[in-house]
């Protein structure tokens, strides 16, 4: 690879390498005490700190978590941002959230390095589950009872199961001899050869440079045409919280009200950097659940 994408790497390594040694804080445009503040996905990690706090008026204060912890850290009080961004609408239902808006798709992906002789063996495959598995490849995924794509990679591994027809659980085949990493480290883990292959959003993967594998669309939950075999998947997250699967969608709510905070959201959920780190931006996003204030949804 060229210069240019390798420095790009290299940054964004350093920037998942930041969040992985500290606590998962993200830069802060300004030192500010009218800072808005605001609790992302770990997935919008990278978009919001070099999107969304160069396209902000005022000076943004993020935080990455994963999707399902952030939503416990906030239900719990723990956390009280101005701004919760979430990777799984269905978390807002376990919060006191009156409204979000949906703003951003994604879909699933087993992104690879050509750099490991493990690596190459996936990109050579004819099915990209195929050398899943085996001793000799490393495959990365992250924590199920943290963040949303913990969980959806069980639920695509439980769909490829019966899309394939394969003889053993693909849940049981790769999941089990997997390694879990934070998701703002997960793909960092391809720059230290630690993976050779890890279940990611298409927007990571992209993001980053790094090959992929895109799933079929009855297993990827990036597409509407396939809500009703997604929704045959579930997992119970450790607060009881029961999530089905269902197309990826993320969705974000303002928690205290102030025009910095209605700007800074407004960037956020129609901002044009969003397509720029390869998330998928439908034509009618965002668009609000019910109760949403009228001078937002308008």
């Amino acid at each position: 690879m060229d210069g240019p994408a390798t420095t790009r790497r290299a940054v964004l390594a350093g920037t998942a390498g930041a969040l992985a040694a500290g606590t998962g804080c993200l830069g802060v445009s300004g030192a500010r005490s009218d800072a808005v503040s605001i609790l992302a996905a770990g997935s919008l990690a990278n978009a919001v700190e070099n999107g969304l706090r160069d396209a902000a008026d005022h000076p943004v204060r993020a935080e990455a978590r994963g999707s399902a912890r952030a939503a416990r850290l906030v239900a719990s009080g723990a956390k009280d941002p101005d701004i919760l961004s979430l990777a799984d609408t269905a978390l807002f239902d376990g919060l006191d959230a009156d409204w979000y808006a949906e703003f951003a798709t994604n879909e699933l992906v087993l992104a690879y390095t050509t750099e490991t002789s493990g690596g190459r063996r996936v990109a050579a495959a004819d099915e990209w589950f195929r050398p899943l598995g085996r001793p000799d490849v490393s495959v990365g995924r992250t924590d199920p009872d943290l963040d949303p794509l913990g969980y959806r990679t069980l639920f695509a591994l439980a769909l490829a199961t019966e899309h394939y027809g394969t003889d053993a659980d693909l849940r049981t085949t790769v999941a089990a001899d997997s390694r879990i990493y934070a998701e703002t480290q997960l793909i960092s883990r391809f720059e230290t050869g630690a993976v050779d292959a890890a279940f990611a959003y298409r927007s990571m993967a992209v993001d980053r440079g790094y090959d992929y594998h895109a799933l079929p669309d009855a297993v990827n939950l990036g597409t509407p045409a396939f809500a009703d075999r997604y929704a045959e998947v579930a997992y119970d997250l450790p607060d009881g919280t029961v999530v089905r699967g269902a197309p990826i969608s993320y969705g974000a709510t303002i928690r205290r009200r102030s025009p910095a905070v209605r700007e800074v959201f407004e960037r956020h959920v129609a901002g044009d950097y969003l397509a720029d780190f390869g998330f998928g931006v439908p034509a009618n996003y965002p668009r609000y659940s019910a109760h949403a204030p009228v001078n937002i949804a308008e």
